[in-house]
């Protein structure tokens, strides 16, 4: 029978052999943005939506374990504005529980720990992991960590695209203005806390310095959620040599992220330019204010997510509308997302790269479009020559032992 299987796993296809290992292995993909308006009574993740990521999409794609996204945008250092982000925070970590508890329980289910991975999709269903994108909403009280980890928190970024209370940001940058030269006081107390109660550290929108310092205090590995390699693509959300050699040294993982901009600038500048005609021209056709994500960061929060909301829909359309006409520039696609697995596992070992889409907040390349193509990302891999157990590792299995180790870490803490 052995000698059955052998000679059958030799005589297979790269997509026949692709297929089999996506089936194998464990798919996790650590951001996916939510839309609280997708978890109703009458619209929900039980539908085919237009958004990238719903019930539908993960099944049809194999995608096992979205970490889907409790998102804040930066606003003001006051109580008003950590009073209306934490509205906005809690709105988010109560729709994934209506998902889970309410709407899909049949289907899907909320893990707190690997165990909880291992146990749910061995009982068929799909996972939901709950990721922090912005600790703004915590406000100064320390505490709220605890909360938010009792909520099924377990990765937090102390910023976003801008200065917190807790630390400097990436887009510190663009201007060279810095409010805490990298971690505030408050925000060298959120790291020991985040050890304490087992939440990993995600560094993906934080500045270099915020990153440093913090691998410097942290007693747990740290993660990036959603970055890649800058020396592919020069963008302050990417994580330079020096960086990845430090997540190595930390024993941390990087999630290769999906969004295009963030992989080859020039391909994605050229598509994009090629493209907004005719976005433009779709979203007028419905009624729909349509900015470029250059415009993004400067809108009201109502105005981006209204934009989020139809962002899938617009661009789905537009490239549709596109179809195959033959002046089309090549977009931004698997290989070179690939391109960046590559580098890092070159650069600093396979145990410390994964997978991210950034899905539904402006992530998605040609080949990874939504959640029912990411057998297209495991292909790619396979063509690449990665083993099944390095795809595994790739897929979850790294992101999942710093976990382990981040709750270990918090176990010592709670034995002193």
């Amino acid at each position: 029978m052995a000698c059955k299987e052998k000679q059958e796993k030799l005589t297979e296809s790269l997509p026949e052999k692709a297929a089999r290992i996506h089936e194998n292995v464990i798919t996790i993909d650590t951001h996916v943005d939510i839309n609280v308006s997708n978890f109703t009574d009458t619209i929900n993740y039980t539908q085919k939506l237009d958004n990238q990521v719903n019930l539908p999409k993960l099944m049809s794609g194999g995608l096992d374990v979205p970490w889907l996204i409790v998102y804040t945008g930066q606003g003001e250092l006051n109580e008003a504005g950590f009073a209306k982000a934490k509205e906005n925070a809690m709105a988010k970590f109560n729709a994934i529980h209506r998902l889970c508890e309410e709407i899909a329980p049949e289907v899907i289910d909320l893990a707190y720990s690997s165990n909880d991975v291992y146990q749910i999709i061995g009982s068929g269903k799909k996972v939901a992991m709950i990721g922090v994108e912005n600790a703004y909403p915590i406000g100064e009280d320390l505490s709220e960590f605890e909360n938010y980890y009792n909520l099924g928190a377990r990765y937090i970024s102390l910023s976003h695209n801008g200065h917190s209370q807790f630390c400097d940001s990436n887009t510190g940058e663009a201007d060279g203005v810095w409010l805490h030269n990298g971690l505030s006081d408050l925000g060298k107390k959120a790291v020991q806390e985040m050890n304490r109660l087992g939440i990993m550290i995600d560094v993906s929108h934080v500045s270099k310095e915020s990153m440093k310092q913090m691998i410097a205090l942290s007693k747990a590995p740290i993660i990036a959620s959603h970055s890649s390699a800058r020396a592919l693509c020069d963008h302050s959300r990417n994580l330079d040599d020096e960086q990845l050699l430090l997540m190595k040294e930390n024993g941390g993982v990087v999630q290769t992220v999906a969004f295009s901009s963030y992989l080859n600038t020039e391909k994605h500048e050229v598509y994009a330019a090629y493209l907004k005609d005719f976005q433009k021209e779709v979203a007028d056709s419905l009624g729909i204010d349509w900015y470029t994500f250059d415009e993004f960061a400067d809108l009201s929060e109502e105005k981006k997510k209204t934009f989020m909301e139809n962002y899938s829909k617009v661009v789905g359309m537009a490239k549709a509308k596109v179809g195959k006409r033959k002046d089309q520039p090549q977009a931004v696609d698997v290989a070179d997302f690939v391109d960046h697995i590559d580098y890092m596992v070159n650069l600093i070992g396979i145990d410390h790269v994964g997978i991210s889409s950034d899905f539904d907040g402006g992530g998605g390349i040609e080949g990874w479009s939504d959640a029912s193509e990411t057998p297209n990302v495991t292909l790619e891999l396979v063509k690449r020559g990665y083993s099944e157990e390095e795809i595994a590792q790739l897929w979850g299995g790294n992101l999942l032992r710093v976990l382990d180790q981040v709750q270990e870490v918090a176990n010592a803490y709670a034995l002193n």
